[in-house]
Order: structure tokens, then sequence, then C-alpha cells
């Protein structure tokens, strides 16, 4: 009752506050409308599809054989817990939360094993790590393979703790069984998914079609939503943001696109960009409220609960903001001439202004394309190869 009367009041409030400051809820939205449009629509509707596709002509459980030994052994996960962090990692959030609740509906893992595969498949997109943020953002590409890479680090540190405690009977199991022949029992996998599915190319592309599309309007509205939340957040809080002098902690706290673009824009006087990249991790690591829903919806329906992933990303946000110290010195030391990019000057004193812009905003249309090809061509590969190996096993 508490609880019904407080979200109540909260959903009030917030109509009110969208009433009184109209104008900016409605740049707000057009903000996290352009962020859904021009990086989250284009960057993983081709993940989402051939996700779709790849599941059901088998390879999932295809891969998922041969990764098996290696998965069951460092990361007390199963084979088919690699597609997902393939997945996640490539396409970005929240297409790995997606992928981890759907092997737990399918019990093709355990609640534990569930819980930390949806910690470390939830990634932002590398492209707009490396491309968006490094090019578009800093000016300079190799400060954003410094963030990619304290965020992709501290993610498997994480996930090497929480696995070196973690006892889980059912992984332990399997990777005591017998594997004779991984090709062979890839092949007939495959095989059986396929046989179990018995949807035609053409229903399994309009289905994925169609299911991707609609998981993306979802994600798009929780993108506008925390947009709009982050611009009242900050009116509310103003004359505390302006002496704390951190002037993106709204946006990074509900969306961290956004986050990632005012932090760009911070003015660390001294700092050669150290502190920008570390906050832009810490963001990227957090995900936003944003994510958090995004992840809060795709693992409804299943035992996944949500206070362990927020616990992990508050821990992976901390780790990818030291783990940015940690790399950033050596780096720097090592290939100074080999990547004077590193080396921010001139541009860093640029101010945040106080309204950002959508038009500001770069688009991602035009990397989707590549980004597809370098997740389909090695999975056309392997189908190919194992389709070859299980017409040969037949004959035999």
């Amino acid at each position: 009752m508490a609880r019904t009367i407080t979200l109540a009041f909260i959903s009030l409030a917030l109509v009110a506050g969208v009433i009184l400051q109209s104008n900016a809820a409605f740049q707000a939205s057009l903000q996290g409308l352009t962020i859904w449009w021009n990086i989250v629509f284009p960057g993983l509707l081709p993940y989402l599809v051939l996700f779709e596709l790849i599941t059901a002509f088998g390879l999932t459980h295809a891969i998922g054989a041969l990764i098996h030994p290696a998965t069951s052994r460092l990361l007390k996960l199963p084979g088919e817990s690699a597609v997902v962090l393939v997945l996640g990692w490539l396409g970005g959030q929240p297409l790995g939360a997606e992928a981890a609740a759907r092997l737990r509906k399918q019990e093709l893992i355990t609640k534990s094993q569930g819980q930390r595969l949806l910690a470390l498949a939830h990634m932002p997109n590398p492209m707009f790590m490396l491309i968006v943020i490094g090019s578009g953002f800093l000016h300079k590409p190799a400060i954003g393979v410094m963030i990619a890479a304290a965020v992709w680090l501290s993610a498997i540190w994480l996930l090497v703790v929480l696995s070196l405690f973690s006892s889980d009977p059912h992984a332990a199991k399997r990777s005591k069984e017998p594997r004779a022949s991984l090709l062979r029992q890839a092949a007939y996998a495959m095989h059986a998914a396929r046989l179990q599915d018995g949807r035609s190319f053409g229903k399994v592309l309009g289905d994925a079609v169609a299911a991707g599309v609609q998981k993306l309007l979802t994600i798009g509205g929780f993108i506008l939503f925390a947009a709009v939340l982050a611009k009242l957040f900050e009116l509310l809080l103003a004359p505390i943001l302006a002496n704390l002098e951190l002037p993106f902690i709204s946006q990074a706290l509900f969306e961290s696109h956004l986050g990632a673009y005012a932090v760009s824009l911070w003015q660390t006087p001294g700092s050669n960009g150290l502190l920008n990249a570390a906050a832009i991790a810490a963001a990227l690591a957090w995900s936003g409220l944003s994510g958090i829903l995004q992840v809060s919806h795709a693992i409804n329906g299943t035992d996944l609960k949500l206070q362990p992933f927020i616990a992990a990303r508050l821990l992976h946000s901390l780790h990818a903001f030291c783990f940015i110290y940690l790399l950033w010195k050596p780096i720097n030391a090592l290939l100074p001439s080999t990547f004077p990019a590193f080396y921010i000057s001139g541009d860093e004193g640029r101010a945040a202004p106080a309204v950002i812009k959508a038009a500001d905003l770069p688009s991602f249309w035009g990397y989707s394309l590549t980004g597809s090809l370098m997740l389909m061509l090695p999975a056309l590969f392997l189908a190919f190869i194992l389709l070859l190996y299980r017409r040969k096993a037949v004959r035999i």
C-alpha cells in the first residue's frame, strides 16, 4: 500500500514537472529521440536480427558445444553463454541482457550463472566507445580505445573474481562430462536445434525483424523517459550541481549516451583529459537508469533479480574509473610516439553548453552494416564448416 502511494506521488510529481518545464522536457525528449534513432537503433537492430537467425538455425547451440569446456573451467558458465557474451559486447546494451534472459528461460543456465552472465554481457556498444566517443566527442580516437579497454578489462576482472567465489554444482558436473569430439557434438547440436525450430528462412527473418523493431521501440521509450528525468533532475538540483562543478551528473546517472557527451564537454584543466576519460568509462559501465530499466524489462518472466545487477553495475563503474588511471600513464609512457593522440591539448578547454543540442550528436547509421558483417561472416563460416562436418559424420 505504501509503495503504491509513493509511486503514485512520484508519477504526479513528474507530470507536474513536465508541465511546469514543458520546453526543457521537450528538448530533453528530442535529445533522447536523437540518441535512439542515430545511435541505438542502427547499432542494435542488425544484432537483434542476427541473434534470432543464428538461434533459429542452431548456431547458438553449436557454438555452445564448442566453447563449453573453456567457459566451464574459466568462468563456470556453460558454452551457450559464449554467444551471449559476443552479442552483448559487439551489439551493446541491452542485447546481452536479452540473450541471457532467453538462456535462463530455456533453462540452459542456472540462476547464479544467469546473474553473473547478465552482469558481464551488459556492455556499451564498442563502436560507440571507439568511434563516436573517441573520434566524435573527444576528437582523440586513441582515448576511445583507452575507455573501451578500461570498460572491458574491468568487466572481465569482476567476472573472474565473482567466478572464484561462486560454487555452482551444475557447472562443475557438466564440465566433467566426456568430450570425445567437440566438432561432432557441435554439428549434431546445431542439427537438433534446427529441427526443433522448423521455420523456413523467410519466416525466421520476418519474425526476427518484427521482434527486433518491437524491442527497439521499447528501448526508445526507456531512453526518452530517462532523458526527460535527467533534465528535470538537473533543473531541480541546479544550485547543488553548480557548486559541485559536475554539470554532467544528471545526464550520466539517467542516460549513458547523453552522459558521455556531457562529460566530453566538461572542463578539466590540467588533467590532459584523464578525468574526462575516467568519468566517461564510469558512466558507460553504470549504463544509466535507462539501461537498468531496459534490463528490468528483459529479465521479466525469469527468476533473475535486478538488485544484484545494480550492485554489479556500481562495482563495474568504480572499477572502470580506476582502470583508466591504471592504464593511462603506462600507455602514455610506452607509446607516446606511436599514439600521440593520447595527449589532449588545445581543445580541452571547451565549456559545457547549457543545453545539449540534438543536432550536435553524431549518427551511427554509417557503421551499422560494418558491425553486422563483423558478426555475420564468422557465424556463416562456422555454420558452413559444421554443416560439412555433420554430412561427413552422417555418411560415416
